[in-house]
């Protein structure tokens, strides 16, 4: 569908994939409309690193601990998870397969997880089992890898590089809650886009203006399981291994101190999806206040916090360079 506003249309696309939506909205003088385009692109993505596809690159890996690419994107997102892995002294590690299967997230469901030997799952985590070069990826058997936390940026990126490789400069690409703006709109005002209050389903708790930026979100609030009156969030700590079960504030399980808030989500800027998507994940694993120390050496990397403090009351934290973008509600 295309809208003219001013001298330009614009083209809104909408459509399903990875078991989620997408909204891509862009600017185009010759009024071409890529979906045929853009979903292929999107199949062709689940086919290389769905973890529900058996027949993708990613299930061939986690079947025999060993693949050799087809395509580029899966060498792509081990490269960034390495980084941000290292960064964040292991916060985020893709090598959590185990333990999500164990907890009940990902394929298998209805498991217990108070009889999960966390234990006995522990010597299959760790990134650093994990062997790979431009052309396959290798480790031990029993080690799988996970990509739930990062691979939905990198297709966010691909679908705006796909446009920008056809002139296409102003745009904003959006799948399951992930962003990348390019430009601006019409009148030179940028993107808007909306972060979700996660005390208040389908209401928002600030709107973000974006331009050349990429914006995304972890949190707790919308897939965790409940068993016997317990909840487990699906973002696993994989240092201790733990969801976080009951009191779910994030904590220091090697020293035993808990901090006094309660960390609902961490939406993270940068110039790209695939950084973005990966550090907030890492910022969820690693605490408000961890998250914060962090960022005063990292100024390519902007994060807005919402948590509740010890009144159960929403509060939020937003570093410097993301502060005028925000409008809180």
């Amino acid at each position: 569908m295309a809208a003219q506003v001013g001298d330009t249309a614009m083209i809104s696309i909408n459509g399903e994939a990875q078991g989620t939506t997408y909204h891509i909205r862009y600017f185009d003088a010759h009024n071409r409309n890529f979906k045929h385009s853009i979903d292929s692109i999107l199949a062709d993505f689940d086919l290389c690193l769905s973890l529900y596809r058996p027949d993708s690159e990613l299930s061939a890996f986690n079947r025999t601990s060993h693949h050799t690419f087809r395509s580029p994107w899966f060498y792509e997102v081990l490269v960034k998870s390495k980084e941000i892995h290292e960064a964040t002294d292991g916060a985020f590690d893709p090598t959590i397969m185990p333990l999500s299967e164990a907890y009940g997230f990902g394929n298998k469901k209805n498991v217990d997880p108070e009889q999960v030997n966390v234990d006995s799952l522990l010597q299959f985590i760790g990134f650093k089992q994990i062997e790979f070069n431009q052309k396959e990826v290798r480790s031990r058997p029993g080690v799988k890898l996970d990509f739930n936390g990062i691979a939905q940026g990198h297709s966010v990126d691909i679908v705006g590089a796909f446009l920008k490789s056809r002139s296409i400069d102003r745009f904003m690409v959006e799948i399951g809650g992930e962003v990348i703006c390019s430009g601006t709109k019409n009148g030179g005002n940028g993107w808007v886009t909306g972060i979700e209050n996660p005390l208040k389903p389908q209401a928002l708790a600030a709107t973000a203006t974006l331009t050349n930026r990429a914006m995304t979100t972890a949190g707790n609030y919308h897939n965790h399981i409940t068993r016997n009156g317990i909840t487990y969030n699906h973002i696993i700590d994989p240092r201790p291994g733990d969801p976080h079960p009951g009191d779910p504030r994030p904590s220091d399980r090697r020293t035993g101190s808990i901090e006094q808030t309660f960390l609902l989500s961490v939406t993270v800027f940068a110039k790209d999806a695939i950084t973005a998507d990966g550090f907030d994940t890492a910022f969820f694993v690693m605490g408000l206040e961890a998250t914060k120390t962090f960022l005063k050496n990292r100024k390519d990397i902007d994060a807005y916090m919402l948590y509740t403090n010890e009144e159960g009351h929403l509060m939020s934290y937003a570093t410097d360079g993301i502060k005028e973008f925000i409008q809180e509600k």
